[in-house]
C-alpha cells in the first residue's frame, strides 16, 4: 500500500437521497488529507476492493468515519462499524461494461438505458450495482432514465441489483456516454443482498445459450490444447493406467497467461465435451466470506458425480494476502481434485498474485501457460474474428504487423471499432456496410492493447529513421543493435551469437536522443515503455524493486517492445553513493537482474539515455547488459540546416531568410537550441507586428540575440572521449 491512504470507520449511510447510487461521502479534511476534490472516485479496500464516487459529508460527521451505502458496503465485503482502507485510484473510461440481473431485467431493460441507468458510477469486476441513477453531482441527471425504466420494468427497477461480471479495460472504470453496456447472456435472477454480501447464485454451467468456441478457433496454442486434452483423458477416462504405474489420477491444473489473452475461452472450449461447472472469481471474490465458502462447496458437490470445475479468475478468490476463509476454500478445493472422476481447472492473470497453497499437489501440481501471440498468431486470430465480416481489401498482414502486445481480447476490440467506423460512414452514406482497411487502421489509434493499461509510452508518430538527418554512424549502430536481433533473429542463430542485449545514448542535452528512439520504435514498429529519471524511486521498501519487475514484465507481455529509459545516470548512479537508504542500490540492482537474470529477455531490447555516463554504474555498462555505447553528437553545419528546415516547415520564412547560411552561423547549437530559434523568430515577429503573417531576418536576428548556444564545448569533448577513455 502506498501513500496516501487513510483507515476510516464505516458507518451505514441511511440518507434516502443517497441510497444505493454509488456514492461514499467522507469529512472535508479527508478529501483533503487525499488530495483529493468532490466526485472523484476514490478505492475502498476491506475483504476486497472495490471504488466508488466520493462526495463530501453531512456537517456533523466525525472525521475518522466513512458513510456507506448498503450495496457500497457489500462490495467491500464488510460490515458496519468495521474500517476500511480509503485511497486515490485512478479510473479509466470504460469501454464496455457487461452485466448480469434477473431475466425479467435484462428482457425488459434495453441497453441504451441501461447504459443510462449506470452513467458516471465507478464499478469493479464483481461489484453489485443498483438500477438508481446516480443523480448527484456535476452533469448528472436522472428524469429521463427514471421515466425509461418505470416504463420498461415497472416499479421493480428501484429494488434491482445487478452483478458487474466484465469490464474493458479491468479495473475500477467509470461509465460514460459513449460506454457499451449490455447483458450477459444466461443470467438469473439475484435476490437482495444482505449489508455483507451480494446474495449467492448458483454455479454456472454450460448451456445452448453460451456455447464453446469451437477448438478449431484457437491458434497459437495447439501444444497447450494437446497437454490439456491429454491430462484430461488420463485423469478422468483412463486412472487405472495411472494407478498402475503407481500415480495418482487426481487432475488440478492452473492455465496462467496475460489478462486478455484467452484463457477462459481456451479451457471452455477444450472442455466443451465434458459436464463442466463454472465458478467466476470476481463474482465469488465479491461475496462475504461465508457465502463465498457456500459457493464454492456447491460447485464441489456438484461435480463430485464426474465432472470438472472451472474457476475462473482463482486470484479473486484466493489472493496472495488471504482471509482465514481461504483455509477453508482451499480444503473444498482438495476435495474436488480427491475424487475420482472429477478434476479442478482454474485460471488466473496473475499468478504472482494468487495463494502459493493452490500450486501445492494437492491442489493445482499442473500448469499451462498460454503465450503473447506473435505476428503470425495475430493474424490467424484476426481473420478468425472478421471471417464473416463483409469486407474490401483487407490487408490483415499489415494490421498483425502493427499491433505488436495485442492479445485475442485487444484485437476483437479492434475489430469492435473499425465495425463502428464502418457502420457509421454506411449510415451516413446510406449505403451497404463495408469494413476496409482504413476503418482497421482508424481503429489502432484509439483502441490500447491490455498489457500496456496504466503504463506511460513514448509517443512515437510517423517518423521513421530515414527521416533523421545526418548521423549516419548513430543510426547504423542502432540498427545493429536494436532493429537486426527483432528482425533477424535466425542470423545470430545461424552464427552462434547472442545478440545485443541494450544500448545506451549519450550526447549533450538537445541533442536528439529521445527523438532517435521515437524515431527507431517507429521504424521496428516496436511497443515502447518509458522511465524518466528515478520515476521508479520509492521510499516505501520493495515498492522500487516491484516497479522494475512490472516494468519488465510489461515489455516481455508487448514484445517486441522497447524499454526507455530516459536519464538513466538518476535511475542507476553508482552504487554505494547515495545517501537514500539503500533504495537506488536495490533499484541497480533489480535492472541488473532482468537485463541479465535467470529470465531471459526475448523480443525486448533496453535503451538509456543520459548526458552524464560516467555518474552511471558501471555494472551496468558491461557485455550482455547496456553494452553498446553510442555517441549523439551535436550537429554539424548539414545536419543544422535540415533541423531549422524542419522546424520550419510550418513557419511562413520571408524570401530573405537563407537557413543554410544560418546554419553555418550557428555553431555550438543543439538541435533544441535551433528549434527553440525559430520559435523565437516568430514571437519577435509578433512584438514587431501581432498581425505579421510571415518572419523575416529582422526577426531572425532579434531571436539569434535572445537564444544562446547551450553546448558546453569542454563537455561535448568529455563525452566524445568517454567511450575510449572509460
Amino acid at each position: 500500500m502506498t501513500a496516501p491512504h487513510l483507515t476510516l470507520t464505516i458507518r451505514l449511510n441511511t440518507s434516502a437521497a443517497d441510497a444505493r447510487r454509488g456514492v461514499v461521502r467522507v469529512h472535508p479534511e479527508v478529501l483533503t488529507a487525499l488530495g483529493l476534490r468532490e466526485w472523484d472516485a476514490v478505492a475502498l479496500i476491506g475483504a476486497r476492493r472495490t471504488a466508488s464516487v466520493v462526495a463530501q459529508a453531512p456537517a456533523g460527521t466525525p472525521t475518522g468515519t466513512i458513510l456507506l451505502d448498503d450495496v457500497t458496503l457489500s462490495n467491500t465485503g464488510l460490515r458496519e462499524n468495521a474500517t476500511v482502507v480509503v485511497a486515490p485510484v485512478l479510473v479509466h473510461g470504460a469501454r464496455s461494461v457487461i452485466v448480469t440481473g434477473s431475466t425479467l431485467a435484462s428482457r425488459s431493460i434495453p441497453d441504451t438505458t441501461l447504459r443510462q441507468a449506470l452513467l458516471g458510477k465507478v464499478v469493479t469486476d464483481g461489484d453489485a450495482v443498483s438500477l438508481l441513477p446516480r443523480d448527484l453531482g456535476p452533469g448528472t441527471s436522472s428524469a429521463d432514465t427514471t421515466r425509461a425504466l418505470s416504463r420498461t420494468f415497472g416499479i421493480a427497477w428501484t429494488s434491482e441489483l445487478l452483478t458487474v461480471t466484465v469490464t474493458d479495460p479491468s479495473g475500477p472504470v467509470s461509465v460514460q456516454p459513449n460506454t457499451a453496456v449490455t447483458w450477459r447472456n444466461g443470467t438469473s435472477a439475484p435476490a437482495m443482498p444482505a449489508a455483507a454480501g451480494p446474495t449467492v447464485a448458483p454455479p454456472e454451467t454450460h448451456t445452448a445459450d453460451t456455447p464453446p468456441l469451437p477448438v478449431e478457433d484457437l491458434v497459437g496454442v495447439q501444444p497447450q490444447i494437446d497437454k490439456l486434452t491429454e491430462w484430461v483423458k488420463l485423469s478422468l477416462d483412463e486412472p487405472e493406467l495411472l494407478r498402475t504405474l503407481g500415480a495418482s489420477p487426481h487432475l488440478g491444473v492452473l492455465v496462467t497467461g496475460p489478462a486478455g489473452v484467452g484463457k477462459s475461452a481456451f479451457a471452455r472450449a477444450v472442455l466443451a465435451d465434458r459436464r463442466v461447472v463454472a465458478l467466476d472469481g470476481p463474482g465469488i471474490g465479491a461475496l462475504a466470506a461465508e457465502d463465498r465458502l457456500r459457493q464454492v462447496t456447491a460447485a464441489v458437490d456438484a461435480v463430485r458425480d464426474g465432472g470438472i470445475l472451472l474457476l475462473t479468475d482463482i486470484d479473486a478468490v484466493l489472493p496472495a494476502e488471504p482471509e482465514p476463509v481461504a483455509t477453508l476454500i482451499l480444503e473444498q478445493l482438495r476435495r474436488a481434485v480427491d475424487t475420482d472422476g472429477a478434476a479442478l481447472v482454474a485460471t488466473t492473470a496473475v499468478p504472482d498474485g494468487l495463494d502459493a497453497r493452490v500450486r501445492t499437489p494437492e491442489v493445482c501440481d499442473r500448469e499451462l501457460s498460454l503465450p503473447l501471440p506473435d505476428g503470425a498468431v495475430r493474424r490467424a486470430q484476426l481473420e478468425v474474428l472478421l471471417r464473416s465480416v463483409p469486407a474490401v481489401d483487407l490487408d490483415i498482414a499489415a494490421v498483425a504487423d502493427r499491433t505488436p502486445g495485442f492479445v485475442v481480447a485487444d484485437l476483437a476490440a479492434l475489430c469492435r471499432e473499425a465495425a463502428l467506423r464502418a457502420a457509421s460512414r454506411a449510415s451516413r452514406d446510406d449505403e451497404e456496410p463495408t469494413l476496409t482497411q482504413e476503418d482497421l487502421l482508424g481503429a489502432l489509434a484509439v483502441i490500447r492493447p491490455l498489457s500496456r493499461s496504466g503504463t506511460e509510452e513514448l509517443a512515437i508518430g510517423s517518423v521513421s529513421l530515414d527521416d533523421v538527418g545526418d548521423m549516419v554512424e548513430t543510426k547504423q549502430a542502432l540498427t545493429e543493435a536494436v532493429l537486426w536481433p527483432l528482425q533477424h533473429p535466425d542470423s545470430f542463430a545461424r552464427l552462434g551469437v547472442q545478440p545485443p542485449r541494450g544500448v545506451l545514448l549519450y550526447g549533450p542535452p538537445g541533442c536528439g536522443k529521445t527523438f532517435l528512439v521515437r524515431a527507431l520504435a517507429s521504424t521496428g514498429r516496436l511497443s515502447v515503455h518509458a522511465v524518466k529519471g528515478a520515476e521508479l524511486m520509492d521510499k516505501w521498501v520493495g515498492a522500487s524493486e516491484k516497479a522494475v519487475r512490472e516494468l519488465f514484465q510489461r515489455a516481455r507481455d508487448s514484445a517486441p517492445s522497447l524499454v526507455f529509459l530516459d536519464e538513466v545516470d538518476a535511475l542507476a548512479p553508482r552504487r554505494g553513493q547515495s545517501s537514500d537508504s539503500g533504495v537506488a542500490d536495490r533499484v541497480v540492482a533489480a535492472l541488473l537482474t532482468e537485463l541479465d537474470g535467470v529470465e531471459p529477455l526475448r523480443d525486448v531490447v533496453v535503451v538509456g539515455a543520459t548526458n552524464r555516463p560516467d555518474l552511471i554504474d558501471p555494472a551496468l555498462l558491461r557485455p550482455g547488459r547496456l553494452e553498446r555505447l553510442v555517441f549523439v553528437p551535436p550537429p554539424d553545419s548539414a545536419a543544422r540546416a535540415e533541423i531549422l528546415r524542419t522546424s520550419g516547415r510550418s513557419v511562413p520564412l520571408a524570401d530573405d531568410v537563407d537557413l543554410a547560411a544560418l546554419a553555418d552561423d550557428l555553431d555550438g547549437y543543439s538541435a533544441a537550441d535551433c528549434a527553440a530559434l525559430l520559435r523565437e523568430a516568430a514571437l519577435a515577429a509578433m512584438r514587431r507586428n501581432v498581425d505579421a503573417a510571415a518572419v523575416t531576418a529582422e526577426d531572425v536576428a532579434a531571436a539569434r540575440a535572445a537564444v544562446r548556444p547551450s553546448l558546453d564545448p569542454v563537455q561535448v569533448e568529455h563525452l566524445r572521449a568517454y567511450a575510449d577513455g572509460r
